[in-house]
């Protein structure tokens, strides 16, 4: 049995739904507990009744600690916060050996049963950036991402995880400050400070915006497959993270202007999660309701960055997104 948990509010239903679902399709011996960071949120879900799911309330999920800290950080900041102590919890209430957290805008496109297993014997897994060199920003944001982080239910484990979490009461901000950044900073040394941590080495692992641009994707035999550009090294696609994907509108995505984007990465990892979400929306009508769209100066804004940035060729972008 595979252990997943994540925190989403009820703007982030469809993208953790789609997380969800896509388990579902790759993964059947699983089980994610979402830790539900609004009523609304809790509500839509427990109405659902999904078979893989457990759902824990905020008010259910929060301890003093986490209180006196609230008013301090933004909301999502506390998010930051709380990412530990998400996993904690899990490793703490409920009988499982493991629990792997993970960002609510992840997609899998095949098992994560691989990346699980890379660990081995050890007690702790963390996946790099690997930033394209042109966004490096690991000094900054940290060289690890704290997208697909698993711990042990073990002393190694739960010792680097309640270091983490206290570290994380302490400071845990939206800002580059004495070496730290957020949550995920903390990652930066820990090969060195903690017994037990592996990297991941599977590059379908730990794809996303900042790191596409080193690779090309096709689909082989029925199976989204990643080529490495520098070294040649194929690979199964795992997961994708859509971070910074805008819902411009109920109809329109966009990812964002910044990152360089090509036709096999908007056609085989866009494109799906895309329909994927607009599917959500027609099965469940309240989660569209509860979606955040752009309007007015940040509508305007989002054009300019897009068409500064990006040009005449991001239509071709935005007609290969939506392709039906």
């Amino acid at each position: 049995m595979l252990n997943f948990c994540t925190l989403f509010d009820a703007v982030y239903l469809s993208r953790g739904l789609a997380l969800y679902n896509s388990l579902c399709e790759t993964c059947t011996d699983f089980h994610l507990y979402v830790f539900a960071f609004d009523d609304k949120c809790f509500r839509i879900l427990q109405s659902l009744s999904l078979q893989h799911m457990t759902v824990i309330p905020l008010n259910t999920f929060e301890d003093d600690e986490l209180l006196r800290v609230k008013q301090e950080r933004t909301r999502g900041e506390y998010c930051w916060t709380c990412t530990s102590s998400t996993i904690l919890y899990v490793l703490n209430h409920y009988d499982v050996e493991h629990c792997t957290y993970l960002d609510a805008d992840l997609y899998f496109f095949s098992s994560p049963r691989p990346l699980i297993d890379e660990m081995g014997s050890d007690s702790i897994l963390i996946t790099l950036h690997r930033y394209t060199p042109k966004y490096d920003q690991g000094w900054k944001t940290g060289i690890y991402c704290v997208q697909f982080v698993t711990f042990r239910n073990d002393e190694r484990g739960l010792t680097a995880l309640q270091w983490w979490r206290k570290a994380c009461l302490e400071w845990c901000y939206n800002r580059f400050e004495d070496g730290k950044f957020g949550d995920q900073k903390y990652l930066d040394d820990w090969t060195e400070r903690f017994e037990g941590v592996h990297v991941l080495k599977h590059l379908g692992g730990g794809l996303a915006p900042w790191n596409m641009q080193q690779y090309s994707f096709e689909c082989i035999n029925g199976k989204l497959t990643g080529l490495e550009l520098s070294s040649g090294k194929r690979f199964e696609v795992i997961f994708f993270h859509f971070h910074s994907l805008t819902f411009v509108s109920p109809r329109f995505f966009s990812p964002r202007p910044y990152y360089q984007r090509n036709d096999a990465a908007i056609t085989f990892l866009f494109n799906p999660y895309a329909k994927a979400i607009g599917n959500i929306r027609e099965q469940y009508p309240p989660v569209k309701e509860a979606e955040r769209y752009l309007h007015g100066r940040a509508y305007c804004k989002y054009l300019a960055e897009t068409f500064i940035r990006r040009g005449f060729k991001e239509f071709h972008y935005i007609k290969l997104l939506h392709k039906q």
